[in-house]
């Protein structure tokens, strides 16, 4: 952790309105903002982009375990792949 860092941690359940997206700040700068409904968390590059590489690895580490997650606890709203995987 860095002295920018907080380290916390929170349990909750998603209201009927929880949602997610990307949005930009009037910096233009990216951040990703959780809707739990009620309570929303935004999740943003640290002050200087050196750390960008590590949150853009946090951030596809977390879409894989998401949508792992959605399979667990809902597997009829599985749809099938949308697109084929390919590999380098």
């Amino acid at each position: 952790m860095t002295e920018y860092s907080t380290a916390y941690q929170v349990a909750c359940a998603p209201g009927p309105e929880a949602t997610a997206a990307m949005l930009r700040m009037p910096e233009g700068l990216p951040v990703l903002v959780v809707y739990l409904d009620p309570v929303n968390m935004t999740i943003q590059c640290p002050p200087t982009h050196v750390g960008a590489p590590e949150l853009a690895r946090f951030c596809r580490d977390l879409a894989r375990e998401a949508a792992r997650f959605a399979a667990e606890i809902d597997p009829a709203g599985e749809l099938g792949p949308r697109h084929a995987l390919r590999t380098r």
